[in-house]
């Protein structure tokens, strides 16, 4: 009698048979929609190549076997399916690490947040402070949504700085100078005590768009996080753009001021001692009431500041001008701002806007979406879930693939 799984006969299980070619078509199914989410057959039948019966096929058996459900949706105007898989118990963890915070997502198969966990971190911590928080984090935001330790695939760490995936090592000039020089998967691997993906947090936020953010992003965007540094994840061709050694994307070191103010990296004027959020607050120090921290900012620049909009609107013309240089060079489709400074909406965004178009020729600018990311400062935490889930084999995440 030929094997069965899940009650059905597998036949001839050889690599060139039916059957084995209908397990790898599920396995596709269910990997996109582990990557992507909960997505209907047509995003499902782009996404994976296959046609249109055969995916109709396969969601048809994985509904009858319960392995997903069927939600009614709306795409490009006409009614739909949208397609989730069943929480299985397995979860991802998604870690930003900052200079100032620790987060932790506690995220299922299926999309679901189950756990939300942030702390405050000391300006200045160490790698052993840092990390400690991590695991600290990462144990509350388990209790919180009722897992165990071994019910987690993995953990996707964000850290702000140019990380070295050769090397596992953060770069010179990063944001957490007292991590430099330190084998950051080595040390996170052994004080977590799961399999650990770091990356640099903005290739993250552009990762979170790629398997859980909209449609309307396309194949072609960029992400920057705007913060205590400034960086982009790069996303051509719906692939996550890492360059030469993962390197790609570090525009706050873009000199936009001949002579200005020495950077971390050690070369003068950079974006960064412009438009990050300490050059900001920097800036601000002379004011009648300085903000002394980013929330205090965005909360002074929304009342009406006029010191606080003024410093504002300078930061996003020289961001959009960097970003201006960069569209000549790739042609995005989205530029999606992200950060802690997401809440100012319009008053980061419209800046940024009119520093792009000034800075590149209309018939780039004039095509570009530029706008706040929805995935707000989730963006990081939940990039780090995502490259745990893309990593993760489909028969691990959801048991064995039905044929």
């Amino acid at each position: 009698m030929p094997p069965e799984v899940n009650g059905v006969s597998l036949g001839s299980v050889g690599p060139g048979s039916q059957s084995a070619l209908r397990r790898d078509n599920v396995r596709r199914v269910v990997a996109v929609l582990g990557e992507q989410g909960p997505s209907t057959q047509a995003q499902l039948t782009r996404a994976t190549g296959l046609s249109a019966g055969t995916v109709a096929s396969i969601v048809k058996d994985l509904d009858s076997s319960g392995r997903v459900t069927l939600t009614p949706t709306t795409s490009s105007g006409r009614r739909a399916l949208n397609i989730h898989l069943v929480d299985t118990g397995h979860v991802a963890v998604g870690l930003d690490i900052g200079r100032r915070h620790v987060r932790a997502l506690v995220v299922t198969p299926a999309h679901e947040i189950v756990a939300d966990v942030q702390r405050p971190l000391p300006l200045g911590h160490d790698a052993e402070t840092g990390i400690l928080a991590a695991r600290e984090v990462m144990s509350k935001a388990l209790e919180d949504a009722g897992r165990t330790h071994s019910q987690v695939l993995g953990a996707g760490v964000g850290l702000p700085g140019p990380y070295d995936p050769a090397t596992g090592r953060i770069g010179s000039g990063a944001i957490l100078p007292e991590w430099v020089g330190i084998d950051i998967s080595e040390a996170l691997s052994a004080a977590l005590q799961v399999p650990v993906h770091v990356n640099n947090d903005a290739n993250l936020g552009a990762l979170a768009h790629l398997g859980w953010g909209d449609q309307e992003t396309g194949e072609n965007f960029v992400f920057v996080k705007i913060g205590t540094g400034i960086g982009t994840g790069l996303v051509m061709d719906s692939k996550l753009y890492g360059g030469y050694r993962g390197l790609a994307g570090e525009i706050g070191h873009t000199i936009v001021v001949e002579q200005g103010l020495v950077c971390r990296c050690g070369n003068r004027g950079c974006l960064e001692t412009v438009a990050s959020t300490s050059s900001m607050l920097r800036a601000l120090a002379a004011a009648p009431h300085p903000p002394t921290t980013t929330d205090e900012l965005v909360s002074a620049a929304l009342s009406g500041d006029v010191a606080t909009r003024r410093v504002v609107e300078d930061a996003g013309l020289s961001i959009g001008k960097v970003l201006g240089q960069m569209a000549s060079l790739i042609n995005p489709q989205t530029i999606l701002l992200g950060g802690p400074l997401s809440d100012l909406g319009d008053l980061l965004l419209e800046p940024v806007i009119r520093g792009l178009l000034r800075h590149t020729v209309p018939e780039i600018g004039g095509t570009i979406s530029v706008r706040v990311s929805g995935l707000r400062d989730r963006a990081e935490a939940l990039g780090g879930a995502v490259s745990v889930l893309s990593a993760a084999d489909p028969a691990e995440l959801y048991g064995p693939v039905a044929v």
